[in-house]
């Protein structure tokens, strides 16, 4: 009774509005409206053998698995809810969208579940003037769905890099090879980690911060994130 009306109060002086398309009134736990979560491009990646995230990783990196929970395409729903979580402090939605995939992970026939989370590192400064890494709200929700182990220390990001957007492929890989280091070697020894980030386009950034944890003896890799967005 207490907690009712105390979400009644919050809804009548803090209206908590559908992210996807701001029009229904929802309770202050839930992030989108019914017919926005169905409306979700879920891509099934997660059951799909050389699915097309894995067919962008293969012959480039050694990987055990690698899937997006979601198509990407600018100006639609998807797209929303990354800006929300990257550039309006929106933690919440990212621990959300972290837990959708690790729902698809739990009930994927074909991946083993890994024996380590590792949020694709940001560079310090970035990351201190952003307040957060976006990527290790992800798998703080990845984590608190599967129970798998995060770990925000091993590695870190040694430069700044430009912004890859308007980068061809060969452009990507030169402007991130070489950015990341290990301070935490004897943590991922034969461990079998999930490198996890926003979004997927060419890879190259994952790729090479793969690289980098691969050179630690007995370690293997695999690759997830919101969505992929196809070039």
């Amino acid at each position: 009774m207490i907690q009712t009306l105390i979400s009644d109060f919050r809804q009548l002086f803090f209206p908590h509005y559908c992210l996807g398309c701001g029009s229904d009134l929802l309770q202050p736990n839930e992030h989108l409206c019914l017919q926005c979560t169905t409306s979700l491009p879920h891509t099934g990646f997660a059951n799909m053998h050389m699915n097309p995230v894995e067919q962008a990783f293969d012959g480039r990196v050694p990987f055990r698995f690698a899937f997006t929970e979601f198509y990407f395409a600018k100006g639609r729903i998807v797209q929303t809810l990354i800006h929300q979580l990257k550039y309006n402090g929106n933690k919440a939605i990212g621990q959300y969208l972290g837990m959708l995939i690790g729902t698809s992970l739990l009930l994927s026939p074909r991946i083993s579940t890994p024996d380590m989370l590792i949020p694709l590192p940001m560079f310090a400064a970035k990351e201190f003037k952003r307040g957060y890494n976006q990527a290790a709200i992800l798998c703080k929700g990845l984590a608190d769905k599967t129970g798998i182990p995060l770990n925000t220390h091993a590695v870190a990001r040694t430069r700044a890099t430009e912004t890859q957007t308007r980068k061809h492929r060969i452009e990507r890989w030169l402007n991130v090879d070489g950015s990341f280091t290990i301070t935490d070697s004897h943590s991922l020894e034969g461990k079998h980690i999930l490198l996890v980030d926003d979004v997927i386009t060419t890879g190259a950034t994952l790729e090479a911060c793969a690289q980098t944890i691969l050179s630690i003896p007995g370690t293997s890799i695999s690759f997830a994130a919101i969505a992929y967005a196809s070039r």
